[in-house]
């Protein structure tokens, strides 16, 4: 079997999920290319030397350049934060190397355009991480809608809540910095919803937005602040919050349909609420990440004694993506899940030689998008999204 050297470029949260994925997934799909978990790049030596001996990473290194430039190495995964993105990108663009990239793209749309281009020129194979697309339940509203279940689309009502940082003894880690983060939950969480919305219902046109900031100022992190983790230590010095804490979105379709977006980290009780509603001439679709291997349908064409949502189970092999590869019909896939179908059909896409989406296209149409959405709501005014051509 042929194999590919992979290179890991960051070793926490996201860095635990990719080499999950890059490990697993041989085992549990016939893959033409198998990666082979070559180098792992951390900053702490200690720490990197660890996260290499639990997931089989074979060698490790701290200077992330000499990663790019290490010839043995055929596809750099870039698992790091945003603002570190664009530079690794597009070194390794330059360096022939495929892409496996995290979400939110880039801090800004000339970033983003930057790091398509090169990634286009450079003729790799470039894939921006947005997971959720990979869920059976969403590929199957995918599936209702272009075979007409649901007929012209009227509306996309999307929501990404949770509630991490209502504390606000919370510390000012990078995510609520905009040198590092580029916004806040507008860019973190509505980067999915944005990524859902066009993959489901067509490109977006225009925004309207509004945000705020609940919390100015924060404590300064402690030791081993990350996502989700206050760290320890105790701070005595505050720092400015310079993205926001909410943001509300409106949008209009290409195709006529019209949205809004719901996105925030001060909502009590939200873990990981990533939802949305499409309403069509035809009926209706509902998915509830916390419930990811369900999704709701509702048609009008039923009789009118029987009408009502449906919920339908996305576990049946051969008829929901990707599971046949894993358990039986009603046995349960998670989170995880999502991350290994993105590996495999990203190997895929480089054996044959074909595109994968989204890919750095998509990463740039969501700032370019998102970022519309920061100058609306600092305008008070709609401002224009359609592609150039």
């Amino acid at each position: 079997m042929k194999t590919l050297n992979v290179a890991i470029i960051g070793t926490k949260f996201m860095g635990k999920a990719h080499s999950n994925a890059w490990l697993n997934s041989p085992r549990f799909f016939d893959m033409g290319i198998k990666p082979v978990m070559k180098l792992a790049c951390g900053q702490n030596e200690e720490e990197l030397k660890a996260f290499a001996e639990t997931w089989g990473w074979e060698e490790t290194e701290t200077d992330w350049k000499k990663v790019i430039e290490n010839d043995d190495i055929d596809i750099v995964d870039i698992s790091v934060p945003t603002y570190l993105h664009h530079e690794m990108a597009v070194a390794a663009a330059k360096a022939g190397k495929h892409i496996f990239c995290e979400k939110p793209f880039a801090l800004t749309t000339a970033e983003a355009k930057e790091m398509y281009e090169e990634a286009e020129k450079a003729g790799i194979v470039h894939y921006l991480n947005h997971n959720y697309r990979r869920a059976p339940a969403v590929r199957l509203a995918k599936k209702l809608i272009e075979e007409d279940f649901v007929g012209r689309i009227f509306h996309w009502r999307g929501a990404y809540l949770q509630d991490w940082i209502v504390d606000p003894e919370f510390p000012l880690t990078w995510h609520l910095r905009a040198d590092r983060a580029g916004a806040g939950p507008h860019y973190d969480l509505n980067s999915h919803s944005v990524d859902l919305a066009r993959y489901l219902v067509g490109e977006i046109n225009s925004i309207s937005a509004l945000t705020t900031t609940f919390i100015k100022e924060r404590p300064l992190p402690g030791a081993g602040a990350a996502t989700f983790s206050a760290g320890s230590g105790e701070a005595t010095e505050m720092g400015e919050v310079t993205v926001d804490d909410a943001s509300f979105m409106l949008a209009e379709f290409e195709n006529g349909a019209i949205g809004s977006f719901e996105a925030s980290r001060f909502a009590p009780g939200r873990k990981n609420f990533n939802y949305f509603e499409i309403y069509g001439s035809k009926g209706s679709i509902v998915f509830n990440l916390e419930r990811m291997n369900e999704l709701q349908l509702f048609q009008r064409d039923d009789p009118a004694f029987a009408q009502g949502f449906r919920t339908i189970l996305a576990t049946e092999a051969g008829e929901h993506d990707y599971i046949a590869n894993w358990w039986p019909p009603g046995h349960m896939i998670g989170y995880e899940h999502e991350f290994h179908h993105g590996v495999v059909d990203f190997m895929e896409a480089i054996e044959k030689g074909t595109k994968i989406e989204p890919s750095f296209y998509d990463g740039l149409r969501e700032i370019e998008i998102l970022e519309a959405g920061l100058q609306s709501s600092a305008k008070g005014e709609k401002v224009d999204t359609t592609p150039s051509k």
